[in-house]
Order: structure tokens, then C-alpha cells, then sequence
């Protein structure tokens, strides 16, 4: 259920999290298609079963990508009202743990800020943490800002 914005400035520490969704291959092998992106530890199972990871892995970039789409299968991050989001930028961005194909992942949110900078538009800061499961660290860790428009 949406709750109002007003409400949710109040919720700073907050931390809501996603479903796991899987990473296969044919997201990465997508990704790569739409980045240019095609260095063989990504697409390549044979050449990249030669390396210590074992195996293709997703590219970090497609990682933070899944921000959105993690978000969209959390409960309790829409805010009533809204008209719209947009990225405004990040303040720090960390790879710590690569993605197997075949990974299942799900996102950690950490409200860490929310003020309006004027009336109808709100800076949101929020500490996004993508972990996968059965690994003990997160495959990232960033610091990310959007503008809410209400």
C-alpha cells in the first residue's frame, strides 16, 4: 500500500527487500547485446569456465541495472501521490561479489534520506545492497539519489 511521502521522510533506516529474481544467461547475454559489452567472461560458458569465476557472470553494470526492476518487487517503496522518479545520480558505487549465471539476487533498500528540495519535488537517498543468495557478501553496494516529483 502506498504510503504518503510526508510519512515515509520519516522512515529514514528504514530497509525494505525484494523477491529474488534470477540472473541467467540469456539476461546477460541480452545485456551484453544492448551495451556492446561482450568480453567473453560474460557470454562465453566455455572460455569463461577457465577462469577463477568458473563460469560466465553478470557484468556489474547489469547489476545496479536490476535497481529498478527490484524495486518494482518490493513491497512498501511506492509513495501515494507520486507522478514520477528520476535518477539523479549516486554518490558511491561498489562490485564486491560477482554474479554467477544462474544467481538468484534480490535488493536490500536503506531509506538513508528524504527531503523536499522544493514544493512537489523530494531527493531521495537511498542505500541499495543487491545480495545473492547463499554468498556471505553482497555482489554491490551503492549509494544512490533520486528526485520523487509529487
Amino acid at each position: 500500500m502506498p504510503v504518503a511521502i510526508e510519512q515515509r521522510a520519516k522512515e529514514v533506516g528504514t530497509v525494505r527487500t525484494s523477491d529474488w529474481v534470477r540472473v541467467d544467461q540469456a539476461m546477460i547475454d541480452a545485456f551484453a547485446e544492448a551495451t556492446g559489452d561482450r568480453q567473453f567472461i560474460h557470454i562465453d560458458p566455455e572460455r569463461a569456465a577457465q577462469t577463477p569465476f568458473g563460469g560466465t557472470i553478470a557484468h556489474g553494470f547489469l547489476t545496479l541495472s536490476l535497481m529498478p526492476l527490484l524495486a518494482e518487487r518490493t513491497e512498501g517503496l511506492d509513495m501515494a501521490g507520486a507522478k514520477m522518479g528520476v535518477n539523479y545520480g549516486g554518490n558511491r558505487v561498489r562490485f564486491l561479489t560477482p554474479v554467477r549465471s544462474g544467481s538468484r539476487v534480490r535488493g536490500h533498500f536503506k531509506l538513508l534520506e528524504l527531503t523536499e528540495k522544493r514544493r512537489g519535488q523530494w531527493q531521495q537517498t537511498t542505500e541499495f545492497t543487491v545480495e545473492i543468495e547463499g554468498e556471505g557478501k553482497p555482489a554491490l553496494i551503492a549509494e544512490w539519489i533520486s528526485h520523487i516529483f509529487v
